[in-house]
């Protein structure tokens, strides 16, 4: 699977659109409507080149009007799906393992994307290397999130009490926030961490922060699929022929940012200019292209035992069966 890189700057906007699931008729009234979420981040570019292409328009057909919600993080995301403001769209895999082990109706239809997690030190905070961490504060987009769980992973993994969160007695402090927030608070020294998907990482790190732990050495690697394609159940169930078609299209456009991998890094800029008015440096973009892989393949094992990790790092209250959440043919 050929790998490629885009940069951007997520502001975490979120768009305000009616609800879904308006019905259609025989005499051709009202359309069917299909509301999907994703944020305009450099992992969630199959939806972006999807929206772009008119994927989803030509899988779903005339039928179905299309309308999108972007989204700052998973648990808004999350939120939105299980309140029946989206049908679905791309999320991290640590919301949708959480809130399905509270019982969410919700299911994976393909991967989208793998790679790309990274932890960089600020220059103020002097770290050069992991064990260097015990003490300081690190931020993630989340409480549990996919990016916190790697990183936590990889801590647990080295048997240093210490080299763990103080929410499960280590000496790290944890807060949260939007990544395009990260460099101003490396500046200000507030966090000394961060756990990032790219472009994140490199944004920082060409501002001056350091990799202390790349994304081939952190917990998961390439193995997790660090964005998925998701839809609730309720949408497979009442509605197969939509699913399918919709899970169509979202191949159609995989397969074209691996085929097109030029093409689809400017639909990507472009798309997250539009919707954040920032644009990245060409640079920026270059240095971060083979560090994703975007594919629709879903590793059921790793998923289970990410969810184990989870549960381990006291994220989840039990170590639940992930049985049927993928949905069937994946």
């Amino acid at each position: 699977m050929r790998k490629w890189w885009l940069a951007a700057v997520l502001l975490g906007i979120t768009g305000v659109l009616g609800a879904c699931g308006g019905n259609g008729n025989a005499d051709g009234g009202a359309k069917e409507k299909m509301v999907i979420g994703y944020f305009p981040n450099i992992d969630h570019a199959p939806a972006m080149v999807a929206r772009e292409n008119g994927y989803y328009e030509k899988s779903l057909g005339k039928d179905v009007d299309i309308e999108y919600i972007t989204f700052p993080d998973g648990g808004t995301f999350m939120a939105a799906l299980k309140a029946g403001e989206i049908d679905a769209g791309l999320v991290g895999p640590g919301p949708v393992l959480n809130n399905f082990s509270n019982g969410a109706d919700v299911k994976i239809l393909a991967g989208a994307s793998s790679g790309g997690t990274v932890v960089v030190a600020s220059k103020k905070s002097g770290i050069d290397s992991v064990e260097e961490m015990a003490g300081k504060t690190f931020i993630t987009p989340g409480i549990g999130c996919t990016h916190d769980v790697q990183f936590e992973t990889y801590l647990q993994q080295l048997g240093n009490d210490k080299l763990a969160s103080s929410r499960i007695g280590g000496t790290l402090n944890h807060v949260t926030g939007n990544p395009a927030s990260y460099q101003a608070m490396f500046e200000s020294g507030k966090v000394d961490l961060a756990a990032v998907p790219e472009p994140w990482g490199s944004i920082l790190v060409e501002n001056g922060a350091k990799v202390i732990i790349s994304s081939d050495e952190i917990a998961y690697g390439d193995t997790l699929p660090n964005t998925v394609l998701v839809a609730n159940s309720k949408l497979i169930k009442e509605k197969p022929e939509l699913a399918a078609k919709l899970t169509d299209a979202h191949k159609q456009s995989v397969d074209f940012i691996n085929d097109n991998p030029d093409k689809a890094q400017k639909i990507a800029i472009g798309a997250i200019k539009d919707l954040t008015n920032q644009e990245m440096d060409a640079g920026i973009v270059g240095k971060a292209m083979d560090r994703i892989t975007y594919t629709t393949d879903v590793n059921e094992a790793v998923l289970k035992e990410f969810g184990t990790s989870s549960f381990e790092l006291e994220f989840l209250k039990e170590n639940p069966s992930f049985d049927g959440l993928v949905a069937d043919g994946e």
